[in-house]
């Protein structure tokens, strides 16, 4: 066996008793040109970063939609549970007030014109949701 033993620096390879020194995916000669890694340490701290700059400012985003949604949520159900007797035509301005007893309602009388506890002014746009205006 010792007569069989190839050079360190003959690649053969024992079990197919082949030379394969071209099949290597490392350099194999002396002669071959130095493999060196690369560092992936800062890309991949710049592509964290990128990320989770990117996440939190999705997150800040749709927590803020999300805050405006809570917003108009509560200024129609604060409306629709109001007292009022007509009905509100699209794209006109009307002014919630509340009494001394706690009840709300609306009205088409503006806040400068009367003396009631105003809390609020508020459109009704073409999707039959109230904006604060």
């Amino acid at each position: 066996m010792q007569g069989d033993k190839k050079p360190d620096n003959v690649v053969f390879n024992i079990e197919t008793q082949r030379y394969d020194a071209s099949l290597k995916s490392y350099a194999t000669s002396v002669g071959a040109p130095v493999i060196t890694t690369n560092d992936t340490v800062d890309w991949k701290n710049r592509s964290i970063r990128k990320v989770n700059q990117k996440v939190q400012t999705k997150y800040l985003e749709l927590k803020a939609e999300y805050e405006k949604m809570m917003a108009e949520f509560e200024y129609n159900n604060l409306i629709f549970n109001a007292k009022f007797t007509f009905e509100p035509l699209i794209g006109d301005i009307y002014h919630l007030y509340k009494r001394e007893n706690g009840e709300t309602f609306l009205s088409i009388i503006a806040p400068n014109e009367c003396n009631f506890n105003t809390m609020g002014s508020f459109y009704l746009n073409a999707d039959q949701i109230w904006e604060k205006v």
